[in-house]
């Protein structure tokens, strides 16, 4: 099977879940396939894509220049963008180049699959060329952005806000109606999506985690270390550790004076550590070469989100390395996990900090907890056993479109 995967944004380094899930899934893949890497993304200073010519036939990279985020060159294309019907993230990578260049590989090369790796990677694929198309989903964009509209106080950003989510709903719906198949990350998702396109082309293909480099660590838990890994460059997650920050580790202070607040992760906006900077016992670090000590030591393992869509592979990778772990119901959407059994959800920040705070006096419940998530994600949730789900349904999609081709084929001769 040949199969080309198309992927928005880079595929290294594997700093964000997007990235993660979109690498181990297209790995696992490549081991029994014929996998071709098509991806455009911005300028890196130490570009490592050339190393995935090792896992997959061929690679094709594509550098385009975007506004820096928050700059006056972005504000000016931000205010240029509202005279088009796109959202605005699509018009920023969604390039003309990108769309040629992806048109003439298609050309020049055949497959009998094309994925195409997050909602917005469908701006620049030629649509109208032949063959199955499978949209690989990781959120409900739309959502996200409908609930951080909900959220949002600044007028400015409630309206910037708003437009994304009508102008990334229309487009969610029209790409995923035109896709042969789409992939959701959660049954949550899939329902979702089932409510405007045929339920019967909607497969769910899980989130996994590396269950060998995520594992119990040895080193010894931090008393009252509470910690939160993610990149800080998304919204969602600035939001959710500023909530937290400020509403619930102060009740947690209150009754256990000596908790910390660790904050790991990449590009961190000067926003975040100016706030942090005058909260006491919040620690954040910015970009980190390995997260697991930091998950390793920590007492609790904490996801406050407030707005967000598809799974957190924070969350797995934190049971896999035997964490309690204490997160909203949003923050835990869409996983397969069971409150008081393998987590502990709360969704205000009293019932949080009461989550947070027993499990910090309790380390025997923190243990079994911990013991519980490992073994859940250890038993069904590894890399290998998602990525052969994937690579089975792709088979049975490439065998579907090549009988149905085959009885056209016969009927027009007729």
């Amino acid at each position: 099977m040949r199969v080309l995967w198309v992927k928005s944004g880079g595929l290294l380094p594997l700093d964000h879940g997007g990235r993660i899930r979109s690498y181990q899934l297209a790995k696992v893949l490549a081991q029994s396939h014929a996998v071709s890497l098509f991806t455009f993304y911005p300028p890196v200073e130490e570009d490592e894509h050339d190393k995935l010519k090792e896992i997959f036939c061929h690679v094709e990279s594509v550098p385009i220049s975007i506004p820096q985020q928050n700059s006056a060159a972005e504000y000016v294309a931000y205010a240029k963008n509202l005279f088009s019907s796109l959202p605005y993230s699509v018009t920023k990578y969604c390039q003309r180049q990108v769309s040629k260049r992806l048109r003439r590989h298609l050309l020049e090369h055949q497959y009998d699959v094309i994925i195409c790796d997050f909602l917005l990677t469908a701006g620049v694929l030629p649509w109208d060329l032949p063959g199955p198309r499978v949209l690989f989903t990781h959120n409900v964009e739309a959502q996200i952005w409908q609930r951080q509209f909900q959220v949002a106080r600044n007028p400015i950003w409630k309206a910037a806000c708003y437009r994304e989510f009508r102008t990334t709903e229309k487009m969610e719906r029209k790409f995923l109606n035109r896709a042969e198949h789409v992939l959701a990350v959660s049954e949550t998702d899939k329902e979702f999506f089932s409510r405007f396109i045929d339920p019967a082309k909607v497969f769910v293909v899980p989130t996994g985690v590396d269950i060998d480099y995520f594992r119990p660590s040895a080193d010894p838990e931090k008393p009252n270390k509470i910690v939160f890994t993610g990149s800080m460059d998304w919204l969602a997650n600035e939001d959710g550790i500023l909530y937290f920050a400020e509403k619930v580790l102060p009740l947690i202070r209150k009754e256990i004076p000596e908790a910390t607040l660790d904050v790991v992760g990449r590009r961190p906006s000067a926003k975040l550590k100016r706030i942090a900077a005058g909260i006491a016992g919040v620690t954040v670090t910015g970009t980190v070469a390995d997260v697991r000590p930091y998950i390793g030591t920590a007492s609790v393992y904490v996801v406050p989100l407030l707005v967000g869509g598809g799974t957190r592979i924070k969350i797995f990778e934190a049971m896999a390395m035997g964490k309690a772990v204490v997160s909203t119901s949003i923050g835990a959407e869409g996983l397969p996990v069971t409150h008081e059994q393998n987590i502990l959800l709360a969704d205000d920040a009293e019932s949080t900090s009461r989550q947070v705070i027993m499990l910090l006096r309790n380390p025997q419940m923190r243990a079994e907890l911990g013991k519980s998530a490992r073994q859940l994600v250890e038993q069904n949730y590894s890399w290998t056993s998602v990525g052969a789900q994937l690579t089975k349904l792709l088979e049975d999609v490439v065998l579907q479109y090549s009988s149905s081709r085959d009885k056209n084929a016969v009927l027009n001769k007729s």
